[in-house]
């Protein structure tokens, strides 16, 4: 009895050492900073700005002490970028954009974003700028558009770089009138950018003590020494927008989405082909949204599977295929080859003609198993009984019945042939009236 007295004195004096200092790695753990880190690569899309818009989002919940935006873009779409310029101007969390990792770039629409930040760093060996606006899909745009667009841009980021000083305001102006670009020291030097980071815990220790001035002008000390980092990935269905801006995979799904569509037309009652061809399609159409195309190519790749439809209805030896396989190759080229935009790649030409090759040759191989069909003398009744092994069924002497596929049939001699005992097989060699002419059935050697 005294022993258990012992013993729970004894464990009530540990919870009460161990209480206090658990509360206080608790308190310790609470007041830690917190840096939430995004990391985005690639061309500037609308999944991009809902990633950021979601990362802000969660930071501004779990109260974080700041936002490390990590940044590789060689740029993209004006209006996507002014969408993610206005989320990070908006956040009531400090947002420092970094472009990372070594040798990263933020090129075109990624300078202004970079320049959004409260605060912005560089990785070594990385570049910044190249900034002058092109057209919705690409295209050099008039000089009156021009002058305008680059105006508009310039005054931007006159707002965003004022506070670094005139010779940074300056540089900026030049990445948009002049399309410069700038190595890091480059950037640094003129203040265009705040710091050069190796990583994120040392830029996390460069920041602190920082004092940003947030959009409502409320000035905040940034505290990150020791901050524990929270990296906001993007989600599944992020990661596989963002693959749509790779034109060839567009281009593949746009070609399995439609092949996929008429093998279910021409034999409707599946359902397996229809929907991968309407599930590749809507991935297609959303790619091809986001991607800068000449829609003149959706013309020519239609002009194609109609010229393949058309082989399959009226053969033409070939000739309507390889006419719709040069339409389908020039269709695609011009559809994603015939514009560009910073940012986005180039469809491959092996790819294109590959595709097209294949697409006439698997349609070629249908229109000959299509003709030889047509070509095949159709047998129908009792013309289907020539060359077929049967039983016979009672004695044929000259006449006597046989069972052919499960049928009784009345049987007669072939001219020549011997009589046949009932359980022989026989074989049908012709038709005479309403009767069929048998012969003994050869018997198979071992």
């Amino acid at each position: 009895m005294r022993t258990k007295r012992i013993f729970y004195l004894c464990l009530l004096w540990l919870q009460l050492f161990f209480l206090p200092l658990s509360s206080a790695f608790a308190q310790e753990e609470d007041t830690q900073p917190l840096a939430i880190v995004l990391t985005a690569k690639g061309p500037v899309t609308p999944i991009m700005a809902e990633y950021l818009e979601r990362g802000l989002q969660i930071a501004a919940e779990r109260q974080a002490n700041v936002v490390i935006f990590q940044l590789d873009t060689p740029g993209g779409s004006v209006d996507v970028m002014n969408r993610m310029v206005q989320s990070i101007r908006a956040s009531r969390i400090p947002v420092v954009v970094y472009v990372s990792p070594n040798n990263a770039i933020a090129g075109s629409a990624g300078t202004i974003i970079t320049l959004a930040g409260h605060l912005a760093a560089m990785a070594p060996e990385t570049t910044i700028g190249a900034a002058s606006p092109v057209g919705a899909q690409g295209e050099d745009i008039s000089e009156t558009m021009q002058s305008k667009v680059k105006e508009v841009l310039k005054a931007s980021v006159r707002n965003l770089t004022r506070r670094r000083g005139e010779e940074a305001m300056r540089l900026a102006e030049e990445t948009i009138e002049s399309a410069k670009a700038v190595t890091v020291e480059e950037a640094l030097q003129a203040g265009l950018v705040d710091f050069q980071a190796n990583d994120v815990s040392s830029l996390l220790e460069k920041i602190h003590n920082q004092t940003v001035t947030l959009e409502n002008g409320e000035e905040v000390t940034l505290k990150t020494r020791n901050a524990r980092v929270s990296a906001v990935t993007p989600t599944f269905i992020e990661d596989l927008l963002q693959l749509l801006v790779n034109p060839n995979l567009v281009f593949l799904l746009l070609s399995i989405g439609v092949q996929a569509i008429l093998i279910e037309l021409s034999s409707p009652g599946g359902w397996v082909a229809g929907f991968i061809g309407v599930v590749c399609l809507l991935l297609a159409i959303y790619g091809l949204g986001v991607l800068p195309v000449n829609w003149f190519g959706i013309l020519f790749i239609v002009v194609a599977f109609v010229l393949f439809i058309l082989e399959l209805k009226a053969a033409t030896h070939g000739a309507l295929t390889v006419a719709g396989a040069i339409s389908f190759i020039v269709g695609a080229l011009v559809l994603f080859n015939s514009v560009s935009m910073p940012g986005f790649p180039k469809v491959s030409l092996p790819l294109v003609i590959g595709t097209g090759v294949f697409i006439a040759a698997t349609f070629l191989i249908v229109v000959t198993i299509a003709l030889r069909a047509q070509r095949t003398p159709v047998l129908v009744g009792q013309q289907t009984l020539v060359g077929q092994i049967g039983e016979a069924r009672s004695a044929i002497n000259p006449r006597g019945a046989v069972q052919i596929a499960g049928e009784l049939w009345g049987a007669e001699l072939a001219d020549g042939e011997s009589p046949i005992a009932e359980g022989e097989r026989v074989v049908v060699t012709e038709l005479r009236g309403l009767a069929i002419v048998v012969k003994k059935a050869q018997k198979s050697s071992r």
